[in-house]
């Protein structure tokens, strides 16, 4: 046998398989561990594999799996949203307002993307004209909109008089799956198509990978810089608008805990699929690690703050694992 054979790629699976074995590492091994996590609370915790439960989690994870899906444009293009969890919260406030004031639930619905439409406008003209960065013009409107939520309402929540209509959007049921989930699948879908069949979506990703290289190619740098900023504003009032449905009420400050959340399940799903690469799937299945982890923790009877540090664990964990193998081009 010649030293070539013996040498040879057949004769090291290295060289066959070795990058093979990288490659999933890299693009599953946070599924992996969404699998595996799912697997020991169905273990541990009676409840939690039953058919309710699990049409729970998916009730549970719409609004922030329709949050992350906008967030997903704006990562996409290198733009980071810290005003979107106040999107929310100015959505589900605004909605409910006008709905007690007698408005029609269609006008009332409309005034929400309006307003999602104009803090997203804000936004992108802080960032694009005036030359802010986006992470401190967001997190100054942000700021601003904290305030506007609670003047709108006084700082007291909306209680009473919401119509049926509006309350079945996040209450109802269709065969028996929560109404949400349908939000939430054709957000996804929606998002999925754009961002991966459309020109909008490939500049997007243009912009976000080179801004110098796009411009050169005769991208508009700053158009498509500027819509993802207002995409996010206006998943995050439908986020909002559902939310308000769900709980029934105007709550002012509803909407904080999906900036954090929202951020954390697009780097989760920067760990996957396309390693470094905001992704709309990724982004679904970052919200469904997040709301497997609330889920199961929620059934275990640990404290809120037990709760807080083992998802934070977890989390680093997960993103750890594959950002020792391939950098994740956040910002």
């Amino acid at each position: 046998m010649s030293d070539l054979t013996k040498t040879g790629p057949a004769s090291n699976p290295d060289i066959l398989f070795g990058p093979i074995r990288k490659d999933h590492v890299q693009r599953y091994s946070t599924l992996v561990v969404l699998v595996v996590m799912f697997l020991v609370f169905a273990l541990v915790v009676d409840k939690f594999l039953t058919p309710q439960n699990i049409l729970n989690i998916a009730q549970q994870i719409s609004m922030l799996t329709i949050v992350g899906a906008g967030l997903t444009f704006g990562f996409a293009a290198r733009e980071m949203d810290l005003s979107v969890g106040f999107a929310v919260g100015l959505a589900g406030v605004l909605v409910p307002l006008l709905l007690v004031k007698g408005v029609a639930l269609p006008l009332a619905l409309l005034a929400g993307l309006g307003a999602g439409l104009v803090v997203g406008a804000v936004n992108a003209g802080l960032v694009t004209l005036v030359g802010i960065p986006s992470l401190i013009a967001t997190l100054a409107t942000g700021s601003i909109l904290f305030g506007v939520n609670f003047l709108m309402t006084g700082g007291r929540a909306i209680y009473g008089g919401l119509p049926d209509g509006y309350l079945w959007l996040g209450q109802g049921k269709v065969a028996g799956i929560p109404v949400l989930a349908f939000f939430m699948l054709a957000a996804v879908a929606l998002a999925w198509f754009v961002m991966e069949r459309t020109i909008f979506g490939r500049y997007i990703y243009a912009v976000g990978g080179n801004q110098k290289a796009a411009e050169l190619s005769g991208v508009k740098v700053r158009r498509y810089r500027a819509a993802s900023l207002i995409v996010c504003s206006l998943f995050a009032v439908v986020a909002g608008t559902l939310l308000a449905a769900r709980l029934g009420s105007g709550q002012p400050n509803a909407g904080e805990r999906y900036l954090l959340d929202g951020l954390a399940t697009v780097f989760i799903g920067m760990t996957m699929l396309r390693p470094g690469t905001a992704t709309v799937l990724g982004t679904f299945f970052g919200a469904l690690f997040i709301g497997v982890i609330n889920n199961g923790l929620n059934l275990m009877g640990m404290d809120t703050y037990i709760q807080s540090i083992v998802k934070g664990v977890i989390i680093l964990v997960a993103v750890a694992v594959v950002s020792r193998s391939t950098k994740l081009n956040l910002l």
